[in-house]
């Protein structure tokens, strides 16, 4: 995945001690130590605005981790979401998680658009909502439709949110100029 600003400064770096505060320093450090990287410089750079840092925090983790979708479909959506949007910093998170929640090396490949893959039904609803809600921010009937017949009310609101979320959070990320983390 190429993402033009891979090479340039970021625009707000992540923030230490004084930047963030105590709380959110310690707490990235500890997901860093947790994910095998430098503390996310996700958590560093939005942390930046606590206030909004810990609402934010709260809402995504009812997405993911804590989401009513399985952890596979939930990290399938999220890295559709992280391609479609040329994010580097969400693919290069959640690539590893993916595996982690059971996608395979040929469906992250297709996610990414580098290969081809027969997905089950189920997958290709979450992709194909997931690609048109990304398109025109709208889903066609047809396509509610397919979605209804795979997921209950609460768990269509949820896929939803996790894609506005995610695109949300790849477009920050991006504007700022937000890094990779480096594994340690």
């Amino acid at each position: 995945m190429t993402d033009p600003v891979d090479d340039e400064t970021p625009r707000l770096s992540p923030g230490g001690v004084r930047e963030v505060g105590p709380f959110i320093w310690a707490f990235s450090r500890l997901a860093g130590r947790v994910s095998g990287t430098e503390p996310p410089a996700v958590f560093l750079t939005l942390g930046r605005n606590r206030r909004l840092f810990w609402g934010w925090l709260h809402f995504a983790g009812r997405l993911m981790p804590g989401g009513r979708l399985a952890r596979r479909e939930t990290e399938l959506v999220i890295l559709r979401v992280a391609a479609d949007a040329g994010s580097t910093y969400e693919w290069s998170q959640h690539e590893g998680l993916g595996c982690k929640a059971g996608l395979g090396t040929s469906e992250i490949e297709a996610i990414a658009g580098r290969a081809e893959h027969t997905w089950s039904e189920r997958d290709a609803v979450l992709l194909d909502a997931t690609d048109e809600l990304l398109r025109d921010a709208d889903l066609s009937d047809a396509t509610w439709r397919r979605v209804r017949e795979h997921l209950d009310e609460r768990t269509t609101l949820e896929l939803l949110m996790l894609v506005g979320h995610y695109r949300m959070l790849a477009t920050t990320l991006r504007v700022l100029r937000v890094r990779p983390d480096r594994r340690r």
